[in-house]
């Protein structure tokens, strides 16, 4: 949905395809999740490969004018999406989201946690000597013609991307889940670090409930439940 900012893309495993889920185990879902990002160099593949894993087609969301990409959604319940985003083709600028067209697999290349109330996360960022951008405005146009808004908050250090953007959705905008094809659930959501300690420190301070697991590489890891089975991802 908005710049995201340096990025690890490190693996991507999918079934039994590639290597098992490291260390992620239970239903651990951030309560805070808003959505996560699923990055590839073509919107048709992600959609695809996604369709592929679950039996379910996410929907053509929008474009991202003037930030090069545009994207895909799949409703995870009630304001909580996927999103495949990919560069759009349409626009002559360089994508939002760095090597995103270098991603011949799509990977997890970031994920956002929902606020309720920006300007708090802004104080308590600034009691921590945390340093941030923003907030700064985005939008998104519609198929059907209505353009979204929101703010959105990015650290300057989000740990090797593992850390989330914060998302603050304008009153008048619908969720995007709302009115994404449903039918998917997201079973699991977590990190993999070689530092889980210094991790859960900054984790607790930001007041996300993400599960940590200790790993030789920093990675996001998501799985995807629907019909067909479940999708395992990874950055």
């Amino acid at each position: 949905m908005q710049t995201i900012g340096r990025r690890s893309f490190l693996t991507v495993v999918s079934g039994a395809t590639f290597a098992p889920l490291l260390n992620l185990a239970g239903d651990e879902v951030p309560s805070l999740l808003d959505h996560f990002i699923l990055g590839c160099d073509d919107l048709a593949r992600g959609i695809t490969f996604v369709e592929q894993g679950t039996g379910l087609r996410a929907a053509f969301g929008g474009v991202h004018p003037g930030r090069g990409t545009h994207n895909a959604l799949l409703s995870l319940g009630e304001r909580r999406y996927l999103e495949i985003m990919a560069p759009d083709p349409a626009q002559n600028v360089t994508p939002q989201i760095p090597g995103l067209r270098e991603l011949k697999e799509p990977r997890i290349v970031g994920w956002a946690a929902h606020i309720d109330d920006m300007e708090k996360l802004v104080q308590r960022l600034r009691k921590a000597n945390l340093d941030f951008e923003g907030p700064r405005p985005g939008s998104r146009q519609r198929p059907d013609g209505k353009t979204l808004h929101w703010k959105s908050l990015t650290l300057k250090d989000d740990r090797d991307g593992l850390l989330p953007f914060f998302i603050e959705w304008s009153a008048d905008s619908i969720h995007p889940s709302a009115d994404a094809p449903t039918g998917c659930r997201l079973s699991r959501f977590g990190m993999v670090t070689p530092n889980p300690v210094a991790l859960n420190e900054i984790i607790d301070l930001l007041q996300i409930d993400v599960h940590v697991s200790p790993g030789a590489k920093a990675a996001l890891q998501a799985s995807l439940a629907g019909p067909k089975g479940e999708l395992t991802l990874s950055s």
